[in-house]
C-alpha cells in the first residue's frame, strides 16, 4: 500500500490545490463576414456564419 514518507506541509498542499495552473482567458477573433468578435472555432452569433457558410438562423433586430 502506498504511504507517504513524510507529512506534506500546508504550504505545499495549498500550492498544489491553487488555481494558478488554470489556463488564461480564451482569445477572441473577428468574424470575417460582419466584423463582430467571437470565440474561435465557433459560429458567429451576430451573423450566424461559420467557415463562410450560414449555420445559425439569426433574426435581425429592428
Amino acid at each position: 500500500m502506498a504511504v507517504p514518507k513524510s507529512k506534506v506541509s500546508r504550504q505545499r498542499r495549498d500550492k498544489r490545490r491553487s488555481s494558478v495552473w488554470k489556463l488564461e482567458t480564451p482569445s477572441i477573433v473577428q468574424c470575417p463576414g460582419c466584423g463582430a468578435y467571437h470565440l474561435p472555432h465557433r459560429a458567429c452569433r451576430a451573423c450566424g456564419k461559420y467557415d463562410g457558410r450560414e449555420v445559425i438562423k439569426v433574426e435581425e433586430s429592428k
